[in-house]
């Protein structure tokens, strides 16, 4: 039976291109890439937004708190084998005031979302993969306005995950570990590393199907 995975993320998930903000065809985009890489075993849905932050509002970008929205999808969606997911870019920027730690411990409240969900198989608990993004590079002048001065606390962010994943028993992927933020703007990823990213991806969650 074909097992069923949820990529829940935000404009890197989406396939932001960092050369134009145009959305990237569905075979450069790492859950495509991913599904592809599993060869027919899951189907993959794709559940992205830009901006999604994990648990913070923002006036000027409403519907963008990740955790408002998981629960209904979760259910909307189930039932899922996996859920993979990968945030923490939009919350690094500083005007949002959060330490790596503080958005690590926000990413806690998903796997609790998760493990509360029941939207696994039979009302089950799905596996659970928590990807920590690539870090923010040089920021091009555009994207500087809104992350400018975040690149330490995006840095700090695979071990915080790490922690947290650990401490729930789940599985942990640091996505800097194969893959580099796009030199164009420096926080989005380029085709090339999309498609490695979800290959990469594919391998932690082969085990957990």
């Amino acid at each position: 039976m074909t097992k069923t995975i949820l990529c829940f993320g935000d404009s890197i998930t989406w396939g932001y291109n960092p050369k134009d903000g145009t959305r990237f065809a569905p075979e450069d985009r790492w859950p495509r890439a991913l599904e592809a890489a599993l060869q027919g075993r899951a189907r993959v849905i794709d559940e992205a937004l830009n901006g999604r932050t994990i648990a913070t509002d923002d006036p000027a970008q409403p519907y963008r708190n990740g955790m408002a929205m998981f629960p209904p999808l979760l259910e909307a969606h189930a039932p899922l084998d996996v859920v993979v997911v990968m945030l923490g870019t939009n919350d690094s920027a500083p005007c949002y005031g959060l330490s790596a730690g503080r958005i690590a411990m926000n990413s806690a409240a998903l796997v609790e979302a998760v493990n509360a969900s029941q939207s696994g198989p039979g009302r089950t608990t799905p596996k659970m993969v928590l990807v920590a993004p690539p870090p923010l590079g040089s920021l091009n002048p555009e994207m500087a306005l809104m992350y400018s001065g975040g690149q330490g606390t995006s840095r700090g962010l695979a071990a915080a995950y790490e922690t947290v994943a650990k401490s729930y028993g789940i599985a942990f992927f640091n996505a800097g570990e194969v893959v580099k933020v796009s030199a164009v703007d420096g926080v989005h990823l380029d085709p090339d590393a999309q498609r490695t990213l979800g290959i990469a991806i594919g391998k932690v969650v082969e085990p957990l199907l």
